[in-house]
């Protein structure tokens, strides 16, 4: 299927000179365009696909700017074609997405839910908030992603004590797919649905599937820093059209079909506006190239430094084709000379952002008091774990990164 907006070109539209006007006093104006420092080289910034100007326009021309009308259900129809999902409901962002998730899977204040303690805070935040108890995993050293052999031993020991989770909750971390197929295997023999957290992995696959593929439900995000960008917004997919449907309504404030207002329960205010669908429609049309322009820039890190002692990358398992979203160091202080600490302050000295891996999340004051299964890797990728820039940089600009790398191994 093959979704694309109608553009209709306007005379009113900025020309070159109005575009460069604009770079005068916007915040977003590149450093350096005129000639001064060498502009400063963000992780992944926003990077627009060509043809946003005109989808903008024609949505706004058409009078559509809510969360209704035809442009939100074009994007709903190319994201589950893109995602490899039967169903798929845009909404406002990727952790609203999590939270319906949770909802319509029931879970209810005091059941348990399981992730991986290597993630951002959105994975559970909103289950935690709805009063659940939260129990962190360990990740696997070959993907650093939930490890199955460690949930398989702990399901099995949570169905003898009588403390089955409500929903466990893998992460595809930093384009790495999850092994989906060992997770829900585990899952299904106890009964426990998965919920895939792939807000992070949009393009990647895992065993020949699409990121989230096998999962009772998927969540995304079009973050401004992810690899496709609406300047926000989320999307939850399932190939259960139930789920889907139950979900849109409490995206919708649970509104019943009725000519008045009347509501059987609450929901939320979660709905994803025509003005995102319309750039979220151009963004999607990048996809493949920007999961080929990622995996790139791995590549050169790779080739420049992997020459280096003490400095490794994050793996990618024979069954998995990561979209390389961010691409991710490990420092050996001794080894190499200098520890993540140093690296990430010389390199922000030279303009240069980077960030360390997620802080494990049951080392998060948080979360002080939940149960913690396993942790050794996780906190060993924390301590060592540098995300290196990874959006769209020209070879000149990711020579500036390798370089001032380099220049800190030990002779």
């Amino acid at each position: 299927m093959s979704v694309a907006l109608r553009l209709i070109p306007s005379p009113d539209a900025p020309g070159d000179q109005d575009l460069a006007a604009l770079g005068n006093i916007l915040p977003f104006r590149r450093p350096g365009a005129d000639g001064g420092q060498p502009r400063r080289i963000h992780l992944s910034p926003p990077q627009l696909a060509g043809g946003e100007m005109q989808a903008l326009e024609e949505t706004l021309r058409s009078g559509w700017l809510a969360p209704a009308g035809p442009i939100p259900k074009a994007f709903e129809a190319a994201f589950a074609e893109a995602s490899g999902f039967g169903e798929a409901l845009a909404i406002s962002s990727g952790t609203a997405a999590l939270h319906l998730g949770y909802r319509v899977l029931g879970v209810t204040p005091g059941d348990e839910v399981w992730a991986p303690s290597l993630t951002f805070v959105a994975t559970v935040s909103p289950a935690a908030q709805m009063g659940a108890r939260i129990t962190f995993l360990d990740v696997e050293p070959g993907s650093w992603t939930l490890d199955p052999d460690l949930l398989r031993d702990a399901l099995a020991q949570a169905a003898r004590e009588g403390r089955l989770p409500r929903v466990v909750v893998p992460v595809d971390l930093y384009g790495q797919c999850a092994d989906l197929e060992a997770i829900v295997s585990a899952c299904d023999r106890w009964g426990v649905p998965v919920l895939s957290d792939s807000a992070e992995s949009l393009g990647a696959q895992g065993r020949g599937r699409a990121a989230g593929k096998g999962a009772r439900l998927a969540c995304f995000s079009f973050n401004g820093n992810k690899i496709i960008t609406a300047g926000g917004g989320g999307a939850l997919v399932s190939d259960d059209t139930r789920l889907i449907t139950s979900a849109r309504h409490f995206s919708m404030q649970a509104k019943e079909s009725t000519p008045h207002y009347q509501h059987e329960t609450l929901g939320y205010s979660y709905g994803f506006s025509s003005v995102l669908a319309a750039v979220g429609l151009v963004q999607l049309r990048a996809l493949e190239s920007r999961v080929a322009a990622r995996r790139a820039v791995f590549a050169r890190y790779l080739a420049a430094l992997a020459d280096l002692p003490g400095l490794s990358f994050m793996p990618e398992p024979a069954w998995g084709r990561s979209s390389r979203w961010l691409s991710v160091m490990l420092v050996d202080p001794d080894r190499f000379g200098a520890d993540r600490e140093v690296v990430r302050r010389a390199l922000d000295a030279a303009g240069i952002e980077s960030r360390p891996v997620w802080k494990p999340l049951h080392l998060q004051p948080a979360f002080r008091g939940s149960r913690m299964i396993g942790g050794g890797v996780s906190t060993a990728l924390f301590e060592r774990g540098l995300c290196l820039p990874s959006g769209a940089m020209d070879p000149g600009e990711q020579a500036r990164v390798i370089e001032v790398i380099r220049r800190l191994a030990r002779a």
